[in-house]
């Protein structure tokens, strides 16, 4: 059985028990990355019922925090103690906080229960990212690209449309409930399919590493959040939270030089490529985000587009990104070349960056979509490749910690990216609205620089021209930032050296590598 199924893999063919876990992993993809979609849209019926408007934020913010926090722990046990066992054990915490969270009785007890959700939520994408590359060579790792592109394009169209239908028709507590049974068919495919070797390390886990690691990029996280919202960038709070911040982080850099079993070895990123792909991860993230944050906002507002199938907006850039992942990793899969697409794909998006910016009140809505379209296909050329690049780089004993530090990366840049993308913007359209409106217009966004379409309705014609000016600048200064930042994933991406993927495309041509490679785990049929 295990001689015939080794065959199939090396064929570039996976037997049917393999692609049972895919599926499952897939399904788990689709819970870490609906979760916020779906719980954003039910936000305000939430509020409606259990009160607590003052503490919104945090519903949001104790999940980030925890997800962020978790990330990096979950990656190195399952490095010490084996994938299978920790993967599980974070998607039942998700489950369990889940259930928590649609019986909460109060935005106190929904705010805990949420952080107890993400501290699960920090293992499932380092989870499915590692499980593949304990099960698939790097050379065919490809192919699966864009089936993960798939599930997040997936996610981001339809998560504000299901967290809608589901809060309309069967209350906002489904909104976590409906990940129980999806999480249920995750947890019995992998029990009964997944076999990977076990581990036991003798090592006890870095427990002060991780406790600096977590104080650290909590703060972090805090300062993205509060910063220019809740507390002045120059508040004694924000300075406080910097210092905790930058503290703990160089605590933590100095202490894993010294400890037995670190969290994040630091010797991962002596590699040059895997260094580089988590700048590129973090700078696609910072971009991703905050390109997925202000789109929608301008299309509702001076395009006006309907905020009801908001997530429909973004379908230029998203099926752009699906396409591209999908032409990349077959590319990459036959060649075992793959240089040409972190280059060509950061060019992409500082052009299409660059030419979001240059949008104003009258853009059409084509115009946008093909703008919208470059980005996306600068993204697909980046989001799958930047974790193939960084798996391949290190030995299969650091495949968790490099995943986990991948993805961190990319999480920390979406945080910055909505932080400073954001505060630039409020900014923008707050000196707009003055300039156009005077005082009318600095009251009218005195409390939040994004207004809903209920609000935007009920401004005299007046206002709302200059409303709409204001976005169209407040766009044009957050995109540009964006594109700034993106020509440093451009000057990263020039200096990646292209290291033969591992594990071998065609049969002939690469028999004497595949012989010699490491063969993945033994999946053992259903």
């Amino acid at each position: 059985m295990a001689d015939t199924q080794t065959t199939e893999t090396e064929a570039g063919k996976q037997p049917r028990s393999v692609r049972v876990v895919l599926l499952a992993l897939m399904i788990t993809m689709m819970l870490a990355m609906l979760d916020n979609m779906i719980v954003g849209t039910a936000m305000p019926t939430i509020v409606g019922e259990l009160g607590g408007l003052e503490h919104l934020s945090w519903v949001v913010t104790s999940y980030t925090l925890a997800t962020a926090a978790s990330t990096p722990i979950w990656g190195k046990i399952g490095d010490m103690y084996g994938r299978k066992g920790a993967f599980m054990s974070s998607i039942v915490i998700f489950l369990i906080g889940s259930a928590m969270s649609g019986m909460a009785q109060n935005m106190g007890e929904l705010i805990g229960f949420r952080a107890v959700q993400g501290l699960g939520a920090g293992g499932l994408m380092v989870g499915v990212m590692a499980i593949i590359g304990d099960l698939i060579p790097p050379r065919e790792r490809g192919k699966y690209q864009g089936m993960m592109a798939g599930v997040m394009a997936l996610a981001m169209i339809g998560g504000p449309l299901v967290g809608g239908t589901i809060t309309d028709n069967w209350g906002w507590r489904w909104s976590f409930y409906i990940n129980l049974p999806l999480g249920v068919v995750s947890l019995a495919l992998i029990s009964t399919v997944l076999h990977l070797p076990k581990k036991r390390s003798q090592s006890r886990i870095d427990y002060l590493g991780a406790t600096l690691l977590t104080v650290g990029i909590t703060s972090i996280v805090l300062v993205t959040t509060w910063g220019g919202s809740e507390y002045a960038w120059t508040s004694a709070r924000i300075m406080e939270l910097i210092g905790i911040g930058v503290a703990s982080l160089i605590g933590f850099v100095f202490w894993q030089t010294r400890a037995a079993e670190p969290i994040v070895p630091l010797h991962i990123f002596r590699s040059r490529n895997f260094t580089l792909m988590s700048l590129i991860g973090f700078i696609t993230g910072f971009v991703m985000f905050g390109a997925t944050l202000f789109l929608p906002l301008y299309q509702q507002s001076v395009q006006g587009a309907s905020a009801t199938n908001s997530g429909l907006l973004l379908l230029p850039m998203l099926g752009a990104m699906l396409v591209t992942s999908m032409v990349a990793g077959r590319v990459t899969t036959n060649s075992g070349r793959y240089y040409v697409f972190p280059v060509v794909g950061s060019v992409l998006m500082v052009i299409g960056l660059y030419l979001l910016s240059t949008m104003d009140t009258g853009t059409s809505r084509f115009t946008s979509g093909v703008f919208m379209a470059v980005v996306g296909l600068g993204m697909g050329c980046l989001m799958q490749i930047t974790m193939l690049v960084a798996q391949n780089s290190v030995e299969m004993k650091d495949m968790g910690v490099a995943s986990s530090s991948t993805t961190l990366f990319r999480t920390l840049g979406s945080s910055f990216g909505v932080a400073i993308m954001g505060a630039l913007f409020n900014n923008r359209v707050q000196d707009v609205m003055t300039e156009r409106a005077g005082a009318l217009g600095s009251k009218v966004t005195e409390r939040s620089a994004q207004l809903d379409a209920a609000s935007l309705a009920k401004l005299p014609a007046a206002a709302r021209e200059a409303y709409q000016h204001a976005v169209s600048a407040g766009t044009h200064s957050a995109f540009l930032l964006g594109a700034v930042v993106a020509v440093g994933a451009l000057a990263a991406a020039v200096f990646v050296k292209e290291v033969p993927l591992k594990g071998a495309g065609p049969q002939k041509a690469d028999a004497p590598a595949a012989a010699a490679a490491p063969q993945p785990p033994v999946v053992e049929a259903v």
